[in-house]
């Protein structure tokens, strides 16, 4: 039982620290970062300019080819993964203002939290030994693969009903200000709080837009056995491209993502760390 109270307390220990801390709002600057460029890219979409995948590798791989992007792409996979540690330490030892089922529900959000952030910085490792391909490419791949084999329409539906849910989930959270309960409101003036809910929910909503359309099309391709159609962001952003108002919808999509960027930099200082 000491020894699990000391793993504990040591957890907490390393978990408040304060270079885990500096690391970890370096890391929401670096994330904002991937968004701006990633909505960028979907800009480049909307008016019909030939762009990099409109996903967060393309944002990553449009960030390595500027001056000293190379540093840069190295500079937020540092900062993605001291978010990763610092989230994976939030499911470890739990939230501290949380208590019973809602600190539970905490403990998984930072466990999907802390896959993302890995993920991305995985991504941002291989732009920076020039060894990132496409992923849009990969995914569609994997799902041809998966389709191939017994049961795997079923597998690839559920992983785009999934997807969907996510998107679904992360409107949600923007609408109803969720994000609110992890910020340090209590130090922002009135004028930044009102600036910060706004980016927040636009932010979030924008990209549960673009998952849930993306989940959507790969439920499409388990259906119709077509894995053109499963190739995540990119495709959910061509797609919108080429609805009615398809322009105007991903120009407004785009300026949500830029928001969501924009709150990332917010997180960087106000975030409860």
């Amino acid at each position: 039982m000491s020894l699990s109270l000391d793993a504990h307390g040591t957890a907490s220990r390393v978990a408040r620290s304060r270079s885990l801390e500096l690391l970890a709002r370096g890391g929401f600057v670096g994330y904002g970062l991937v968004h701006l460029l990633f909505a960028w890219l979907a800009l480049q979409i909307a008016f019909g300019k030939p762009a990099d995948e409109g996903d967060q590798s393309g944002a990553l791989r449009t960030l390595a080819q500027q001056p000293l992007g190379k540093f840069l792409v190295a500079a937020v996979a540092v900062g993605l993964v001291a978010l990763a540690i610092w989230q994976a330490f939030e499911a470890a030892i739990g939230h501290r203002a949380d208590r019973g089922r809602e600190r539970a529900l905490e403990r998984v959000a930072s466990v999907g939290r802390c896959v993302v952030y890995l993920y991305f910085a995985w991504t941002a490792y291989k732009v920076f030994s020039n060894a990132s391909s496409s992923s849009a490419d990969k995914q569609q791949a994997l799902t041809e693969q998966l389709m191939s084999s017994p049961g795997g329409r079923w597998l690839v539906g559920l992983i785009g009903l999934g997807l969907a849910g996510l998107g679904v989930g992360l409107v949600v959270y923007g609408v109803v200000k969720r994000f609110e309960k992890h910020l340090e409101t209590g130090r922002m003036s009135p004028g930044t709080r009102r600036l910060s809910r706004r980016l927040g929910v636009a932010g979030y909503s924008a990209k549960g837009i673009a998952y849930a359309i993306a989940g959507l099309l790969v439920i499409g391709a388990a259906i119709t056995y077509d894995p053109d159609k499963a190739r995540g962001l990119d495709a959910a952003l061509h797609t919108l491209r080429e609805q009615s108002y398809g322009a105007i919808l991903l120009t407004l999509m785009a300026l949500g993502i830029g928001a969501f960027a924009a709150f990332c930099l917010v997180q960087a200082k106000y975030r409860k760390v």
